[in-house]
Parts: structure tokens; sequence; C-alpha cells
């Protein structure tokens, strides 16, 4: 005889969600049993029913909501508090800005040193130690001098110092009063000569000799057919910066014909010879105080005018 199998089969999905259909969240199937446990949990007041399909905390607390919006309104007014910031430093650094180009005197040029001058797509700043010999519009002459404190050597010195005094220059030379600007570079060097830098972000200065460098002499010169002409020399550098100068633009030239070979040994003897000749003359030209480099612009008198508005 069979043994008869007493194991009782596994609800169907079916008789399952029948059996739970009228289960509420307090456990109780009995609809008089549960309102009972509901008028308990209220007048105790136990938890609060919870929707197990709902997002919302089941403790009823909203600081994940207000942490959120707070996060979010934090960033919002960090960037306006940016952006305002930025356009009223522009604004404010324009109307602040010496117009040069409309008046010029001591309190003017004092002024366009120390904010700086439009040139390019944004400004120009100059060094913080600065001093104004002359600005007067009568005598049309603007002298200033400045330190340079930042260069490292005499190729950084130049090219940065070239750009500022043709800022400042052009500035100053557009208006039609003014027609020379000189523009004086002074630097901290130490016992060797070698220049002397600001440290500790600006705070720290140099405290070696102070050596005069170079000086950018602008002016300006008006054709009989009205266009002007601005003009630019440099003079002032000694024998031993135009030589630190050279090495430091020739250093590159040297390490690549070390590594690829000397590109001038096909040339003829003669090419050689005419070669050590220029350079002979070129050594003996640098050994005289000035160097001298002139630029020259022209335009219309339309144009100038249209510059200085």
């Amino acid at each position: 005889m069979a043994k008869k199998d007493t194991k009782k089969a596994a609800p169907t999905p079916d008789e399952v969600e029948a059996l739970f259909a009228d289960v509420d969240e307090t456990g109780h199937t009995n609809a008089s049993k549960a309102r009972h446990e509901h008028r308990r949990r209220r007048a105790k007041k136990a938890a609060v029913e919870v929707d197990p399909l709902s997002g919302d905390d089941p403790s009823g607390s909203s600081i994940g909501k207000v942490i959120t919006k707070t996060a979010v309104g934090f960033v919002l007014i960090l960037l306006l508090v940016v952006v305002i910031a930025q356009v009223s430093c522009g604004v404010a650094r324009r109307t602040g800005t010496a117009r040069l180009a409309e008046s010029v005197n001591v309190k003017n040029v004092a002024s366009a040193l120390r904010n700086g001058v439009e040139w390019g797509n944004g400004f120009t700043q100059f060094p913080e130690d600065f001093s104004v010999q002359e600005a007067d519009e009568s005598t049309g002459r603007v002298e200033v001098t400045v330190v340079d404190t930042s260069s490292k050597d005499e190729m950084e010195s130049l090219s940065g110092s070239q750009i500022q005094a043709a800022a400042l220059a052009v500035n100053a030379l557009l208006n039609p009063n003014v027609n020379q600007v000189i523009y004086h570079v002074n630097v901290h060097v130490d016992g060797k000569g070698k220049f002397e830098q600001s440290t500790l972000f600006g705070f720290l200065k140099p405290t070696g000799e102070v050596k005069q460098f170079a000086t950018f002499i602008w002016t300006k010169s008006v054709t009989s057919s009205g266009a002007f002409n601005f003009n630019c020399m440099i003079t002032g550098l000694d024998a031993d910066t135009a030589a630190n100068l050279r090495e430091k633009l020739t250093v590159q030239g040297g390490l690549l014909d070390a590594i690829i070979g000397d590109a001038s040994a096909s040339t003829t003897d003669s090419a050689a010879t005419t070669g050590a000749a220029e350079t002979g003359s070129a050594e003996e030209s640098a050994a005289e105080a000035a160097a001298t480099a002139t630029i020259e612009l022209s335009a219309t008198p339309a144009a100038s005018t249209a510059a200085a508005n």
C-alpha cells in the first residue's frame, strides 16, 4: 500500500494574494480589531501609517528636502555673487581708469600706473614701485620710472617692459597735447649682477642694489599729409645686458645644432667668412652703451581722431 503524501502543496500566487488582501498595515484581517488598533495607535501617538510605495520619509520628516533646497539655493546665490562681483569689478575698473587720451597730469598718470591701462583685449598692469617725474600737457612730455621686481632675467624684463611702455605711451600719445613719453625701467641686482625678484607672493621685496636697466622713449610726429608716426627708441642697454640677451636667445639654437648637427656646415668658405665678419661687427656694436629700435606706425587723421575718442 502506497504511503500517503502528507506534505501540503505550496500556495499559488493567486491564493497568496487573496490571503493578504484583507491585511492592513497593523497586521489584522479582522475589520473591528483593525479599527481598534488604529484608535489605540492614534491615542498613543504611535508611528504614522506607512505607505511602502510612497517616496516620503516614514517618520514624516522633511529634512532631506530642506537640505536639498538649501544646497541648491546656496550654489545659485554663490554663482550670482561671483557674476555680480566680476561685472562690478570690471565696471569699476574701467570707470576708475585714467583716460590719458583726454587728460594728462601727474595724478592721472599715477592712477594709470597704479590701476593699469586698457591695451589689447584687457588691461596692462605696471610694477607696484613707480614714480612720476613729469606729466604736463603744456610741455607735451611724460616721464615715469618703474622698478621691475617680477622678472628673473634680462630677456623677461625687456619683453615685459616693452609691452608696458607701449601700452602707457600709446594711451598718452593719443592725447593731441602729448608728443613724448619716457619710460625708465630699473631692477634690483645682487652682488653678482643677477636679477632679484619679489618673494612670498610679492610681500617680500628685493633688497639688492637698484640698477637702471633700460629706457623706452616714445615720440609722436605728424607728417605733412596729416598722418602721424609713433617712434620707439630703446636706450640704456649696456654691454653685459646685451651679451646676456644674446646668450638667452641663442642657447636654443645651440642645443638644436648639437642634436641634429650644424646646418651651416655645408656652406662655402666665403659664406662662413662673411658670417664671422658679421658676428664680429655685431659683438663690437653690442659693446656700445645704447641699443636703439624704431617702430613707425602711420594712420589717417580720421583714424587718429577715432582712436583718441
